[in-house]
């Protein structure tokens, strides 16, 4: 069984500094391979090197991770309790 606040904070984080390190890419590569045109896309209200556009950034990627968890964990332990190996296997 897994603990879905434990799973959504992980998974909030984890895309969080993947949204940190798309940013630091796009900074350091040629434009032709910044990730600017899929965050923008994905991510409502972003705009790519703004002031406003950062924060926003990490903060809906942070959201967007944490709402998988949040949906992901009942859907697994349902799962799990109906499917999953008896206790004493």
């Amino acid at each position: 069984m897994l603990n879905t606040k434990l799973v959504s904070w992980s998974l909030g984080l984890f895309a969080a500094i993947t949204f940190v390190l798309c940013v630091i890419w796009g900074l350091v590569t040629p434009e032709n391979l910044h990730m600017k045109g899929l965050l923008e896309q994905l991510l409502p209200a972003f705009r790519w090197l703004t002031w406003w556009g950062f924060p926003l950034g990490l903060v809906e990627s942070f959201l967007y991770g944490a709402y998988a968890g949040l949906v992901y964990c009942p859907i697994h332990n349902t799962l799990h309790r109906r499917f999953g190996l008896p206790p004493d296997a």
